[in-house]
């Protein structure tokens, strides 16, 4: 059933067929025309979409194959929230219990259904189920709850990993709308996961009467965000159309196109299904019309002019009738899951064909049909990050090592699943932290630039269809940027120096606004705001410029999470990769303490082996060696990644981290906590509502942590106000709930010198000094009077641009770090440390005197102050380069 508003004439249908024949890309009115065609338009469009699938598959490796994943059908629960109204899978608890069957499928019931597909030469388990049913139906709330699972994905998450030990079958997961934590939660148990897009129109979910009206996981808009959120966690995803149920032609291409843009970005889908609408009884849609397989053909050659060569179409083989030909003439070169034990449960009234039957209607077109597993090839090839380290063994038993595609004559029997032990062991350049200043890096970028953080041209085009910020190499003010008025400025610096918590979002871009023109009264401007906030910082916390003797430890600096910010990160075999061993993050901790250090920062890179509990074994380490030493570690991406990996609540694993030595976290990783943002400087890091909830839960539990903002890059002022006041509000709850919260807020500009980002063209080459005064003193009026303490990075701005942050609203200088392997990598000129005596010369630079502190801004005890006193200017000799 398409709802039809625009016929195409014969001259547009001509066009558009021959700009395709041309090889030109198509436009969106160019695919509403061809999907209609019919009969000879039909034929001429296939004709090009075959052209372009065998191109396709001869680059691939594989020409004249057709594939599919032999499979079990595993329905964990008929369960659903939502309310399609042409779907016969879902049922409610009534219906269930009349049937004798329970809310979920049992552990013994999978199994069972795995077992025999294992024994008749499966290697694909399906998992599907309704979305989030606990949310609408107290029943599957009742069974979860008395079976010991918090929510279904973990129902999901357990069945998966007794499926691969018990039988050996891939799970393939289809759970429904899943948000970035659930992807960490389940990429360890799965080697591919998908969700059908459906369609792009909106309308069909928010109409009365539309196909998804009252389906809360159908809303367009949260799909696409699975789809992009699949990419950034660097899952091999399948998704696809479902064709009509109602979308017009227009709405139908405008779905592939923007299937095609989540793919260019994030190049993680490996498979677009195209299915068919049929009617079924006893649901809404049970009169609609059936989607013809004319339509079906046309839909699928026209995806595959619009999503190209290189990617694997899919039709559901028990949907096309007797038409197998049309649709491989239309351009699929995949089968989909077939199973020769279970019923298709969506559709149960088209049994699957017989695989031998496939095999040869395939054949008479001259294509070989070839199994494939659930993860395909092309991922199976990639490897890490695409696959997780603990399915890899599973997936080496069943693959064919030369093409990718199953080994048909594997054994498919259960393997352990487990996290890896003790993978913290020495090796690689673990001499960086003094290496980056005597022999710099090896490269100004890892050998997988062009891959890892997604696709380069369609990130520049999101920036381009943003806000207009950025600027690359070239880059520099803000592009539009307001001139305030003088007034308006006025008016805001006299409200700043009278009470600045009545400063309102457009008085504070006017201030912000002095930092971005050049003119005699914009810098008069900058001045007097920045007089206002020094005043206010000698008025909240005094003279004394605080600093903390402390020592940076990165335990590793391999990751494969594509933070396009980050020149720190290296693949395993990248010449400056390495990790630690936790003999030498508590050899390094030791060496700290004897020279006077209080504090230990503890961050690394998200390392495939690193399972979720070894951050325990990093703080406990620390803690039995030098049992005085506050442990500061672990980001918020850090927390969520042990959080995930272990199948633990963040609540619990911060419990554990703090029983095992962890004292406060670090509230790095924010960058900007705004997604628009976060999505251009970030392909798979964690979204701001994340980290709100993992910095909020470590304030309930007593672990504090500080705040930061990484600006200069993509950002604008605006995105600063929001920042500022999303963590000033956060404040202010913390505060309300009697929880101490944030120790103080640290400005971070951005170096840009070997920021991939940067080096691709599309961030700015970092703030001007105007900017960072301008930043320093509102992060001074906006935060007060909730977060007191403002810290300035002499690491990122040199002394004498730490010093004029004092003179802006600071109070403190950071910590003498003694390695600092972040900052240098990316590019910055200012060294690994400084000692107390340099420090102190900073501060007195400013006109101000010092006061070294503890991490929480308390006072340091007199040993260890006099500690530091007696090694000043020696802390480098003392730290020799530590052998493997």
């Amino acid at each position: 059933m398409v709802e039809q508003r625009h016929v195409p004439t014969q001259t547009g249908m001509r066009r558009a067929l021959h700009r395709a024949e041309q090889g030109v890309a198509l436009d969106l009115a160019e695919a509403e025309v061809l999907l209609q065609a019919r009969g000879d338009d039909l034929t001429a469009l296939s004709t090009v979409a075959a052209r372009l699938r065998d191109a396709g598959l001869e680059q691939a490796g594989r020409p004249g194959i057709i594939t599919y994943s032999r499979k079990v059908f595993i329905p964990l629960t008929r369960l659903c929230r939502d309310r399609c109204g042409y779907c016969t899978f879902v049922t409610i608890p009534g219906k269930l219990r009349r049937e004798g069957h329970g809310m979920y499928l049992s552990p013994d019931e999978v199994l069972d259904i795995a077992r025999k597909g294992a024994a008749l030469g499966c290697k694909e388990a399906l998992f599907t189920l309704g979305d989030r049913p606990e949310d609408r139906w107290p029943e599957a709330r009742e069974w979860l709850d008395a079976h010991g699972y918090d929510d279904t994905l973990a129902y999901v998450r357990a069945m998966a990993v007794r499926v691969l030990e018990e039988t050996g079958l891939l799970p393939h997961l289809n759970p429904g709308v899943l948000t970035w934590t659930d992807f960490q939660r389940l990429k360890p148990v799965a080697p591919s996961m998908g969700m059908m897009l459906e369609t792009t129109a909106t309308r069909l979910w928010s109409e009365p009467g539309g196909p998804h009206y009252g389906s809360p996981d159908k809303e367009p808009a949260v799909r696409l965000r699975v789809l992009e959120d699949a990419g950034r966690s660097n899952v091999p995803f399948t998704t696809g159309l479902l064709i009509g149920i109602g979308e017009t032609y227009a709405e139908r291409a405008d779905a592939l196109f923007a299937i095609r843009r989540v793919q260019r970005q994030y190049q993680g889908i490996q498979e677009i299904i195209i299915q068919n609408f049929r009617a079924k009884p006893d649901t809404a849609m049970r009169r609609a019309a059936d989607a013809d397989l004319d339509e079906l053909a046309a839909t699928i050659a026209t995806a595959r002019l619009i999503l190209g060569p290189a990617a694997r179409i899919q039709a559901p083989p028990n949907l096309v009738g007797e038409q197998y030909a049309q649709m491989i003439n239309a351009g699929i070169d995949d089968w989909g899951g077939v199973s020769p034990l279970t019923p298709d449960h969506v559709n149960p009234e088209r049994p699957w064909p017989h695989i031998e039957e496939l095999a040869a209607r395939t054949a008479d077109l001259g294509f070989t049909l070839r199994e494939r597993l659930t993860i395909y090839p092309e991922f199976v090839k990639r490897g890490e990050p695409w696959l997780d380290p603990r399915l890899v063994p599973h997936v080496r038993a069943l693959v064919d090592p030369a093409t990718g595609l199953a080994d048909e004559d594997a054994v498919v029997e259960g393997r352990p699943w487990q996290e890896p032990e003790a993978v913290l062991s020495a090796n690689g350049r673990t001499d960086l932290h003094t290496a980056i200043d005597t022999e710099g890096r090896t490269g100004d970028r890892r050998g997988d630039f062009d891959a890892v953080y997604g696709d380069w041209e369609e990130l520049r085009e999101t920036v381009r269809r943003g806000s207009g910020s950025g600027g690359g190499k070239d880059g520099g003010k803000f592009e539009g940027a307001p001139i305030r008025l003088d007034g308006e400025v006025r008016a805001a610096l006299s409200v700043a120096a009278d009470d600045p918590t009545r400063l309102t979002d457009d008085q504070a871009l006017a201030l912000f606004d002095t930092a971005q023109h050049a003119t005699p009264e914009h810098a008069a401007a900058l001045d007097e705001l920045c007089r206002i906030a020094d005043q206010l910082r000698r008025a909240t916390v005094g003279e004394e410029v605080t600093f903390l003797v402390t020592r940076n430890i990165n335990f590793t600096n391999v990751c494969y999470t594509g933070c396009r910010f980050c020149a720190f990160a290296q693949r395993r075999t990248d010449a400056d990769a390495y990790t630690l061993s936790l003999d030498q993050v508590a050899d390094r901790a030791q060496q700290a303490w004897d020279v006077g250090a209080t504090e230990v920062c503890m961050q690394g890179g998200i390392h495939p082996d690193l399972p979720g509990t070894a951050y325990f074994d990093i703080a406990r380490a620390v803690k039995e060696r030098v049992p005085g030493m506050h442990v500061h570690a672990f980001s918020p991406m850090e927390i969520a990644n042990g959080a995930t990996r272990t199948g633990m609540s963040i609540r619990d694993w911060l419990t554990a981290a703090r029983d095992a030595g962890l004292d406060t976290i670090p509230g790095t990783a924010a960058e900007i906590l705004d997604d628009e943002v976060r999505w251009v400087l970030t392909k798979g890091k964690l979204p701001a509502a994340a980290w709100v909830e993992i910095v909020e839960t470590a304030h309930s539990l007593g672990v504090r942590s500080s705040s930061t903002m990484m600006y200069g890059h993509v950002d604008e002022p605006r995105h600063w106000v929001g920042h500022l006041r999303l963590l000033a509000e956060m404040q202010r709850r913390n505060l309300e709930r009697g929880h101490a919260g944030f120790t103080e807020f640290v400005t971070l500009p951005f170096i840009h010198t070997n920021a991939p980002v940067y080096l691709a063209g599309i961030a700015r080459p970092g703030p001007t000094l105007a900017e960072n005064r301008a930043v320093t003193a509102m992060a001074r009026l906006l935060l007060h009077p909730l977060i007191p303490n403002i810290q300035t990075s002499w690491v990122k701005l040199g002394p004498d641009g730490a010093a004029e942050m004092l003179r802006s609203g600071a109070n403190d200088l950071g910590g003498t770090l003694m390695e600092e392997t972040i900052s240098r990598m990316a590019g910055s000129s200012y060294g690994s440390y400084k000692s107390v005596h340099e420090i102190k010369e900073i501060a007195a630079a400013a006109g101000r005197p010092t006061r070294q502190r503890g991490t929480t801004y308390g006072d340091v005890p007199a040993e260890r102050v006099a500690t530091g006193e007696r090694f000043d200017g020696h802390l480098p000799e003392l730290l020799p380069v530590l052998e493997n």
